[in-house]
């Protein structure tokens, strides 16, 4: 029995993660789970799997679930707030922790149950964005796995079975182009939040939506593949596949090039993370090549759509430079989510809080926190 917490249990990755649980729930028990408000659906994954922690982000919603547990009687203890998330992945009957939660509020949950030399599933790319050095060697000294569940990097980590570091070319990470492949900047000028959160293929949170849109996710993975495998910044490429049905590839040195193909379905990834290094059957829907008329590719427009070159300049310049702009790039979603700003200032301000930023070459955990705070500060002042 392998015994799982998983934080953003109410979330897009989490209630599929729940539903590779409930289909191996022979081999697989949850013990935490965590929401930030949503106490209503975390009540009914509490009595569907029984775990004993629970952490509700929000402090009033977390003593409105604990009244109500009371009155059951179910004995689950419930804790809020970042403590209560720590609570949540260091508890000591943990053998994986999926950080499934959004933002860079994963970071320290996630070091902390590395600490605790509790294997890790990492659905949130922000933890490595902003903490990659810091996780990579923590990692290290503690002798722990960690595997990626975004489907990209899945899909990279799949090609990379039972093939040499050393023999890499390059990886390409393939990119839906989101609801505006092919639209021009000028045409961006005037997209609506309605517009921007319709995903052709995948049905994700609306942070995640934002920033598929904004091809934002894809600079995020761009650097968090470089901390997951080990890579420079001329060895990541990114393009254009809207069928989604390659997930992402490897070419080696002798150019042969392995691709892993699949549905757009997170619960494979989310099982391969589970079951490493054993791959297990499962009732979800298998490619029909049949079906499949077309796999086209198209070089990613980075005029239109500048958070992925954004993102390589990060990575380029290294330090914190990355944890900045995450830092814009939530504070700027938020607010075109909001509905404060346009589309288009979504890049403008995050390139303008790297523009301010003075680099920190190797940050502790302090420094990585404390420049996250005065990007995100400067990102609202920013009209």
């Amino acid at each position: 029995m392998k015994n799982i917490s998983i934080l953003g249990s109410t979330g897009s990755i989490g209630t599929q993660a729940l539903e590779v649980v409930s289909q191996n729930s022979e081999t697989l028990n949850i013990v935490g789970l965590t929401t930030n408000t949503r106490i209503d659906l975390l009540e009914k994954q509490i009595e569907a799997y029984g775990p004993r922690l629970v952490c509700v982000m929000d402090g009033d919603a977390a003593l409105v679930l604990e009244k109500r547990l009371q009155k059951k009687g179910s004995g689950v203890e419930v804790v809020t707030g970042l403590a209560g998330l720590i609570a949540v992945s260091t508890a000591s009957e943990n053998d994986l922790l999926l950080t499934a939660v959004s933002g860079m509020i994963g970071l320290q949950p996630t070091l902390a149950a590395i600490h605790a030399s509790i294997d890790i599933a990492l659905a949130n790319k922000e933890t490595l964005v902003a903490g990659g050095q810091l996780v990579i060697d923590a990692v290290a000294a503690a002798g722990v796995s960690l595997l990626p569940v975004d489907s990209e990097h899945s899909a990279i980590f799949q090609c990379l079975m039972g093939n040499k570091h050393e023999e890499i070319d390059r990886i390409i990470i393939t990119a839906s182009g989101g609801p505006f492949r092919g639209q021009s900047r000028e045409q961006l000028q005037s997209v609506s939040l309605a517009q921007a959160l319709k995903h052709p293929n995948w049905s994700m949170g609306k942070k995640i939506t934002i920033d598929s849109a904004t091809l934002m996710n894809k600079g995020l993975e761009v650097i968090e593949a470089k901390w997951l495998f080990n890579l420079e910044s001329d060895q990541i490429d990114v393009v254009v596949h809207p069928q989604s049905i390659i997930h992402s590839m490897v070419e080696f040195i002798d150019h042969s090039t392995i691709a892993q193909l699949g549905m757009p379905d997170m619960a494979l990834p989310i099982q391969i993370a589970f079951f490493y290094p054993d791959r297990i059957a499962n009732n979800r829907q298998a490619l029909d090549f049949n079906q499949v008329r077309e796999l086209s590719f198209e070089e990613p427009d980075r005029q239109a759509f500048p958070c992925l070159q954004l993102a390589y300049d990060a990575l380029d310049i290294g330090g914190t430079m990355a944890c900045v702009l995450n830092a814009a790039n939530e504070i700027a979603v938020a607010r075109f989510l909001n509905q404060e700003i346009h589309f288009l200032d979504i890049p403008r301000i995050n390139q303008l809080v790297m523009e301010k930023h003075q680099v920190i070459a190797r940050p502790n955990l302090e420094d990585v926190l404390a420049v996250d705070a005065w990007a995100r500060e400067l990102a609202l002042s920013i009209n």
